[in-house]
């Protein structure tokens, strides 16, 4: 299992970028990818997660409306598309997976419920 986070970078206050989180050794058509970012003296936090069955995502209150989570089967990856960014976006993002814990509200608060992480990808936004 092996999950490759990459996108991010240095953005201006209400900029986009779109992080891109490539998974092998296991298919998106059956666990579920959750993103969640860890800003510099902070807990990581949950920011998003989507489904395998039916693609549904769930976000935590600060970013909803401005992030879109979405997968790519064919490439079996999974996009962040972060929009609208404010400085306090900034943290360093990751891409994780259960073979257990389902994307739901719930999972989404724990970190440690979920077994498999990539490497990191860093979000700066600043003006």
């Amino acid at each position: 299992v092996q999950l490759q986070a990459s996108g991010g970078g240095l953005v201006q206050p209400g900029g986009s970028l779109r992080l891109s989180c490539a998974a092998s050794g296991f298919s998106l058509d059956y666990y579920p990818i959750s993103w969640f970012r860890q800003a510099p003296g902070k807990e990581r936090e949950g920011v998003s997660c989507i489904s395998s069955n039916d693609g549904s995502a769930y976000y935590t209150d600060s970013v909803k409306g401005r992030f879109t989570v979405s997968r790519d089967r064919a490439k079996n990856t999974v996009y962040l598309q972060m929009n609208s960014l404010k400085p306090e976006d900034t943290a360093v993002y990751y891409c994780a997976t259960d073979f257990e814990a389902p994307c739901s509200s719930s999972t989404l608060q724990y970190y440690y419920q979920w077994d498999y992480w990539g490497k990191g990808t860093p979000v700066t936004v600043s003006g």
